[in-house]
């Protein structure tokens, strides 16, 4: 599975998963809840006590970030430079916000003057960035934005899902107000759980809203009490966890603990620059120009002039049994996206990607055109 998520699950996570189902409000399930509470606010290096898994893929948790957030009338800023941004505004317009976007073009991104003018001008309750662009493979700078967004009494909300655990960020030491993560990317886990985290000035404009979040389902109050974040005595029925989920949540934490964040961080990002300097060997060229902007996690290469990438990702699929994919979004018909996370994250990996690539090239047709 080298697409740009899910990745391949380990089998001790799959084992962890794999153990027999209890009840959503045992109290065996709430310690398991607390251990993954834990796990998050390692991974997030944040101190955040509103700290949880929802149920649910990373647009749950996007919902979740925007729907409690955001009331009906308010203004949001949504940095676009890949479909996730183009998300959030949507999400965000759903409910009767009023949406601004900033547009970088796909490969590219935002300085932090273009941030700041752009907050100046809207004044935004909210401003959404997603740090691992996996639709066109940009990590994002941070540093200062979260600064800049508090100078503007704004909230930063961050997108994490492809780069966790796979690039440096600290929740706290970056200013960001509400962070979420997928379960199915460098984590190793089944898709189906989005830990999230919300600073004290999220919790103070949530827990302040004049009007209800639009979601009963995602509200965070009623999140809060069951993960035990609300420091009332005892637990509210409110969903049905999923219990096997957790299970395996809470392995590939352990998983990320044992290996050491830092270690994880340096690990991803030397098997990227083996992958990419591999590729360029090759003659092919990636998508990102800038080193410093390329995501460790998903590598966008640019698709090879006279080539149908759909033909080479069939290929490759079919007669090495490898998944890497094209575009999305934005980037469709311009690249091929391929996912090197978590345990696949290895030089091994990047070797038997090269030699499919290379295999493939040879094989499919090529344009005279």
């Amino acid at each position: 599975m080298f697409g740009p998520g899910p990745s391949n699950v380990p089998q001790r996570i799959l084992e962890a998963g794999s153990n027999p189902v209890i009840g959503h409000m045992h109290p065996e399930i709430f310690e398991i809840m607390n251990d993954i509470k834990s796990g998050i606010q390692y991974m997030f290096q944040t101190q955040n006590n509103m700290t949880l898994a929802v149920s649910g893929t990373g647009h749950t948790a996007m919902e979740c970030a925007i729907f409690n957030t955001v009331e009906p009338g308010e203004s949001v800023l949504s940095a676009v430079n890949g479909i996730w941004g183009e998300r959030a505004a949507d999400m965000a317009e759903r409910i009767g916000a009023r949406v601004n976007t900033i547009v970088a073009p796909p490969g590219g991104f935002f300085t932090n003057a273009e941030i700041e003018q752009a907050l100046s001008k809207y004044r935004p309750a909210v401003f959404f960035l997603a740090h691992g662009e996996s639709s066109t493979g940009v990590l994002h700078p941070l540093d200062g934005i979260g600064q800049l967004c508090h100078k503007y009494n704004c909230l930063f909300l961050v997108d994490s899902v492809a780069s966790m655990g796979g690039a440096p960020l600290y929740m706290d030491q970056h200013g960001i107000d509400i962070l979420y993560t997928g379960s199915q990317k460098v984590l190793n886990a089944p898709p189906g759980t989005a830990p999230i985290s919300f600073s004290e000035r999220a919790c103070q404009k949530i827990f302040n809203r004049r009007t209800k979040p639009v979601s009963f389902f995602l509200d965070l109050s009623w999140l809060a009490n069951y993960w035990g974040c609300d420091g009332k005595p005892s637990r509210v029925y409110h969903h049905t966890g999923p219990v096997t989920a957790f299970y395996s949540l809470r392995e590939s934490l352990a998983v990320l603990v044992e290996e050491g964040l830092e270690n994880s961080w340096e690990r991803h990002e030397k098997v990227a620059e083996y992958f990419h300097a591999g590729l360029e060997n090759m003659g092919l060229k990636l998508f990102v120009k800038e080193k410093k902007a390329r995501l460790p996690t998903v590598t966008t290469i640019v698709a090879p002039h006279g080539y149908d990438w759909k033909e080479i990702t069939t290929y490759i699929m079919k007669t090495h049994n490898l998944e890497i994919s094209g575009g999305l979004g934005p980037s469709v018909g311009m690249v091929l996206r391929v996912g090197l996370m978590g345990c696949n994250s290895s030089k091994a990996s990047v070797d038997m990607v090269l030699m499919a690539l290379k295999d493939a090239l040879k094989h499919c047709h090529k344009s005279k055109v």
